[in-house]
C-alpha cells in the first residue's frame, strides 16, 4: 500500500483545514467532512488536486455519521486515519447562564460527535487488511486547565481525555493507536477575542498570542506519520507565552 486514508471531521475551517491540507501535502488521500458544504469545497479547491473529496456530515447526527464511514468503506476499503477535530465553543457565563440548549449542542458536537466518529473508524480499522489504524483526537489545553466561564467546553475537552485513554487501551488488541493533540491558543475563530483581550482567574482582561493553524497541523502529521508501534499518546502545543502554567 502507497496510498493511506484520513478523516478530517470540522475540515471546512481553522485547524482542519489546515490538518486537511498538510495531510494531502504528505501524500494522504483525504476525506473532509463538516456541516457546511461551500466551506469545505474550499478546503478542497486549496489542496493538490484529485488528493481532497467532499463529504459533508454532522458529526453530532450517528446516521449521517454512519452514511460518511459506509461512503469511506466502499470507495477506498480502508481507513488509516481519523483526525477528530470537529468542535465549538461558548458564550463564556456562570454555569447558571448557560442555556440547556448550548451545553446540549456543544456535547453533541464536541463529545457525542467525536464518540459516534470513533466508534464507526473504530469498527473499520478492526475489519480492515491489514488491520489497524490510528485516531487522533483534538482535546485543548482545557482538557487540563479551565478558562474562566467555560464550563461546558471544559466537560467535553474532560471527557475527550477519557475517550483517547480508553480508545488507546481497547484498540491493542486490533493495532488501533489512539493519541490526543491538545492545542493552546491557535488562531482559529474560536481564539478570535485572544489579541484584544480575554479573562483570566483573576478577574483582569489581557491579550493573549496565538500561534499559526499551520503549526498545529504539522504536529498532527508527525503525530500521524508514527509507525502504529509508536504513539505520541498526548501532544501539547501552544503559542509559547499563553498563559497556561499557573493559569489558575
Amino acid at each position: 500500500m502507497t496510498k493511506k486514508i484520513a478523516l478530517v471531521t470540522g475540515a471546512g475551517s481553522g485547524i482542519g483545514r489546515a490538518t486537511a491540507l498538510a495531510l494531502a501535502d504528505a501524500g494522504y488521500t483525504v476525506v473532509l467532512t463538516g456541516r457546511t458544504q461551500a466551506s469545505l469545497v474550499e478546503t478542497q479547491e486549496l489542496s493538490p488536486a484529485g488528493m481532497c473529496v467532499v463529504h459533508r456530515c454532522d458529526v453530532s447526527q450517528p446516521i449521517q455519521v454512519k452514511n460518511l464511514f459506509d461512503f469511506i468503506k466502499e470507495e477506498y476499503g480502508r481507513l488509516d486515519l481519523l483526525f477528530n477535530n470537529a468542535g465549538i465553543g461558548h458564550a463564556e457565563v456562570d454555569i447558571d447562564a448557560l442555556a440547556i440548549e448550548d451545553w446540549q449542542q456543544i456535547v453533541n458536537i464536541n463529545l457525542n460527535g467525536s464518540f459516534y466518529c470513533a466508534r464507526e473508524a473504530f469498527k473499520l480499522m478492526k475489519e480492515q487488511q491489514p488491520q489497524g489504524g490510528r485516531i487522533i483526537n483534538n482535546g485543548s489545553i482545557s482538557a487540563y486547565a479551565p478558562r474562566p466561564h467555560s464550563v461546558g467546553y471544559t466537560t467535553t475537552k474532560h471527557a475527550i481525555s477519557g475517550l483517547t485513554k480508553s480508545l488507546s487501551l481497547d484498540g491493542r488488541p486490533y493495532d488501533i493507536v489512539c493519541s490526543q493533540i491538545d492545542v493552546g491558543n491557535a488562531a482559529t475563530q474560536i481564539t478570535k477575542d485572544s489579541a484584544s483581550g480575554r479573562l483570566q482567574p483573576d478577574g483582569q482582561i489581557r491579550p493573549e498570542p496565538t500561534m499559526d493553524v499551520a503549526e498545529v497541523a504539522q504536529a498532527v502529521v508527525y503525530m500521524a506519520e508514527q509507525p502504529l508501534t509508536v504513539n505520541v499518546q498526548f501532544m501539547t502545543i501552544m503559542a509559547t507565552k499563553m498563559p497556561y502554567i499557573g493559569r489558575g
